[in-house]
């Protein structure tokens, strides 16, 4: 392994050079380190641990995975790119210097060539007692991935923004029973009328907080005493992006809500830095993740391709230019 040398902290360290580095060991990065490592690179997946469905006591609509836990899939997935010689460092990224050069919390540094980062979003919940024991059991954010477990069941929709309003119209896919909370947000006579065409009950009031009886969600408490039965509770949450340091750091761009900004293949606004998952898509879902991961690594290994043909051919070209004359060899001739 080739190594370089990095300062951190004033301390100069020595750094392990990758082909890829890959920021974030979730359905995407370990999808693209597989895709990297049977490509025969040097790759390195640095993780700290922390995939945003860790909650969910299962993941659903992936084909052949479906109800699979997801710490499960990791596992899987950990064991596999292992195969390849991939490299799995359990650790966080705490800075990034110019070319690529990592500073880990561990005190470890590596380099790479490429970078790949695939560090998720992170769910911002609302402040309301109850919230974020039940998130991702009975308190939920997609009804792609939750809908079919709560179905025929009642069902409520927490009012946070004008998407809150599709989201109730999209869960009374799932069920009759769907209760539409005002919450935070202040309905329009004709969202409340739309509403109520299809059935689906609109209760103001602000959330006070979740009852739970037998670590089940058992009913919404409203502020003025009001208890409503649900089963299970939605909202659209507001996103944000795991890790905006990284982001600083490289520089590249971002949109209106700071996510990344890339092209089909996960290109960034930097060369040689790459997003995927989460990241830059914040609805895209386990396997959507995963195939944009591995998209994301082709065309890392593509770019990768293209530098090393350009190297070899310079490379060969200087060999082949002839050697300028030495000094002495002109004062011969002049004499």
């Amino acid at each position: 392994m080739v190594e370089a040398h990095a300062k951190f902290g004033g301390i100069e360290m020595e750094a392990r050079i990758y082909d890829v580095v890959v920021v974030g060991g979730g359905a995407a990065g370990l999808s693209a380190a597989l895709v990297l490592g049977r490509a025969r690179r040097r790759v390195a997946v640095v993780d700290a641990g922390e995939p945003r469905n860790a909650p969910a006591g299962h993941m659903q609509g992936f084909l052949s995975r479906d109800g699979m836990p997801p710490a499960d899939l990791l596992a899987a997935a950990r064991a596999e790119i292992l195969v390849y010689g991939v490299e799995i460092i359990n650790d966080r990224v705490v800075e990034i210097t110019e070319g690529f050069t990592l500073s880990l919390a561990g005190g470890r540094a590596v380099t790479a060539r490429r970078l790949l980062l695939a560090t998720g979003a992170v769910d911002e919940l609302p402040d309301i007692p109850g919230a974020h024991e039940r998130w991702g059991q009975d308190f939920l954010h997609c009804p792609y991935c939750h809908g079919w477990e709560v179905r025929d069941e009642p069902i409520g929709v927490i009012g946070t923004g004008p998407g809150s309003i599709d989201h109730a119209h999209l869960l009374r896919q799932w069920s009759d029973d769907v209760v539409f909370f005002t919450h935070t947000y202040p309905v329009t006579a004709t969202e409340r009328e739309v509403l109520e065409a299809r059935g689906i009950q609109v209760t103001d009031g602000q959330i006070a907080e979740l009852s739970i009886v037998d670590d089940r969600l058992d009913a919404v408490q409203l502020a003025d005493g009001a208890s409503i039965p649900r089963a299970a509770l939605f909202i659209r949450p507001a996103l944000h992006a795991r890790d905006d340091r990284l982001i600083k750091w490289l520089g590249f761009e971002v949109d209106e809500s700071g996510f990344a900004k890339v092209d089909a293949t996960g290109r960034t606004t930097v060369p040689g830095v790459w997003v995927a998952g989460n990241a830059s898509n914040p609805r895209a879902q386990v396997i959507t993740a995963a195939g944009e991961g591995s998209a994301a690594a082709i065309d890392i290994n593509n770019d990768l391709v293209e530098e090393d043909v350009r190297d070899a051919h310079q490379s060969v070209s200087a060999a082949r230019r002839p050697a300028a004359p030495s000094t002495s060899r002109l004062e011969r001739r002049s004499q």
